[in-house]
């Protein structure tokens, strides 16, 4: 399956196969292992809610279903993108599949946001006249489900790292988790007052949780698809930086971005001071890069400055 091949490796001259800073493959696989664990766990217990809330006729329990199915559909995507991004790079894929990882995590984006309106507008529905809800069967579905989830999130949580990927699994899991506590609540208000109401405004309300979980997993994936400088980067701090090392005389055409999460990349232009040596030069920038910044992948051409011809020179009068 193309895991073993380490990055960085088998590549003489060390261009494009450079690995995220720690070991890439270990993270890998702790990820991969967590997301299994996790989909087994989701995808089982979202079967169990659809059968509860179809006997206990509660639509927070299949609004929770929905949400717990959608998630094991993004996890099965985060899985399949984690066993992507872990092939080599070849000469057409310079980078491997590495980005497969953020494509995955925008899909999963999408579905929320067009699950999260489903529930809501199934749950609004039911507003005007709330069906009866057997209360007792809910609320053994949703300790059940929050049982689950509690664990699911401790896994994920332990494995996860930097990888949005794992993150936005992560989001789904805990926005599952706040839907069972809904289906709990619900559960114990009709037990108690026999108020039937609650049940599908919780619905709505999971359905609210799930677009806010959306928002923020759309918001990173199209940054890094639209190579916006990675969050934690100030991209003029760094051009500015860049220029204060001595021998340098300006940077541009400065760019930074992600190419997939946690391996942000540099490429820039630099002119040298004329008496500078440009390879010594490069080397003491990408080793500030590096220390100050975390960028390990600088792709920089340093070219020197033509002596004294300044660009304006200064008129003879």
């Amino acid at each position: 399956m193309g895991h073993h091949h380490g990055h960085g490796h088998e590549d003489g001259d060390g261009h494009a196969l450079v690995a995220a800073p720690g070991g890439d493959e270990a993270a890998r696989r702790r990820a991969r292992r967590a997301l299994g664990t996790v989909l087994a766990l989701t995808a089982g217990f979202a079967v169990a809610e659809v059968v509860g809330g179809l006997v206990a006729g509660s639509v927070a329990l299949l609004a929770d279903a929905a949400h717990m199915l959608s998630d094991a559909g993004s996890i099965a995507l985060a899985l399949g993108a984690l066993w992507l991004a872990g092939r080599p790079a070849t000469g057409r894929m310079s980078f491997g599949w590495r980005r497969a990882e953020i494509l995955a995590a925008l899909a999963n984006g999408i579905a929320l946001v067009a699950i999260g309106l489903w529930v809501i507008v199934e749950a609004a529905g039911r507003l005007g006249d709330a069906p009866d809800v057997q209360g007792g069967t809910t609320l053994v579905v949703g300790v059940l489900g929050l049982a689950v989830n509690v664990a699911a999130a401790l896994i994920l949580w332990r494995s996860g790292g930097r990888s949005l990927n794992v993150r936005a699994a992560l989001m789904h899991v805990l926005a599952d988790l706040a839907g069972s506590l809904g289906v709990i609540t619900a559960a114990v208000v009709i037990i108690t007052t026999g108020w039937m109401p609650i049940d599908p405004i919780l619905g709505v309300a999971i359905g609210l949780l799930v677009l806010v979980g959306s928002w923020r997993v759309l918001r990173e994936s199209v940054a890094v698809l639209l190579e916006a400088t990675p969050e934690g980067i100030d991209g003029d701090e760094v051009g500015r930086r860049m220029a204060a090392i001595d021998g340098v005389r300006d940077v541009h055409d400065l760019h930074i971005w992600t190419i997939t999460s946690g391996f942000p990349a540099l490429a820039a232009h630099v002119t040298a001071e004329p008496e500078r040596d440009c390879t010594e030069l490069r080397r003491a920038i990408a080793a500030m890069l590096m220390r100050e910044f975390g960028i390990t992948h600088t792709t920089l051409q340093v070219e020197p400055a033509a002596p004294d011809r300044r660009l304006y020179p200064v008129s003879a009068t």
